[in-house]
């Protein structure tokens, strides 16, 4: 069976080399290249830059950047029509609309967090947000190690979005207070994001309904950063022979 040939952007990062060892170990896959800042050797792992040369024959391209490198890693996927898998957080409207203009040429998927348990987390959360009503106090808590530079997180940002879904709002409409390394008091009747970024804690999230007379709080840990490269590399094989277009980590796992 040919082998999928993968690209990993960011490579010299802390997903960028779990999901080097990852693509390496499997046997369905190959890893075509592996890019960064500026061209140099490591071990027997080569890393390039951004460039035609490290795109053209590649099947998909795994980004785990920054949002501005994640553009550039589009204009070369749109170019030489490669697949991408969108791990990246942290975008900004202009970033979203490239995203959106390149899925209607080539097929990508993007996820704030690819762990099968989050994902479900989030369709869980959509549902309990139709049944509570307005007089419960709504949090998302999200837990991350210190150099994690985003806040919310995207994985915090997709709970968001997936509670506002089930008031039929925007998360703009329902957001309240976020609050950084500290407690407070948030706003009644909207969604308040409380946020730590301590230690090495991989990642941790609650969605939190509470009143005065009941608390219904469900959460995820990621025990391992590995959770989200695996994640990576299963939606790297089903998105491998997909048509263009947007997909996220429901698509592949058959959920709505």
């Amino acid at each position: 069976m040919k082998k999928i040939n993968i690209t990993i952007t960011g490579g010299l990062g802390r997903m960028g080399q779990l999901l080097i060892k990852q693509t390496q170990k499997d046997k369905k896959l190959k890893l075509y290249s592996a890019t960064e800042y500026k061209e140099f050797k490591k071990g027997k792992i080569k890393y390039q830059k951004n460039t035609d040369a490290a795109f053209k024959g590649t099947n998909v391209v795994i980004d785990f950047t920054r949002p501005n490198c994640t553009l550039e890693v589009l204009k070369l996927a749109v170019k030489h029509k490669k697949k991408v898998i969108i791990g990246t957080t942290g975008f900004q409207k202009k970033h979203w609309d490239a995203i959106k203009k390149a899925s209607k040429k080539i097929a990508i998927l993007q996820s704030g967090n690819m762990s099968l348990g989050i994902n479900l987390m989030q369709f869980v959360s959509k549902i309990l947000s139709k049944g509570f009503m307005s007089d419960y106090q709504m949090e998302v808590h999200d837990a991350h190690h210190i150099k994690k530079i985003d806040y919310p997180s995207g994985t915090a940002l997709m709970l968001g979005h997936a509670v506002a879904e089930g008031k039929s709002k925007s998360l703009k409409q329902i957001q309240g207070k976020i609050f950084l390394n500290k407690k407070g008091k948030g706003k009644s009747n909207k969604l308040n994001f409380y946020i730590v970024r301590k230690g090495k804690i991989p990642g941790t999230h609650s969605v939190i309904f509470e009143n005065k007379q009941e608390k219904l709080e469900i959460q995820h840990t990621a025990h391992s950063r590995d959770l989200f490269a695996e994640g990576a590399i299963g939606a790297a094989k089903w998105l491998a022979n997909k048509k263009p277009g947007l997909y996220n980590m429901h698509h592949v796992l058959g959920i709505k």
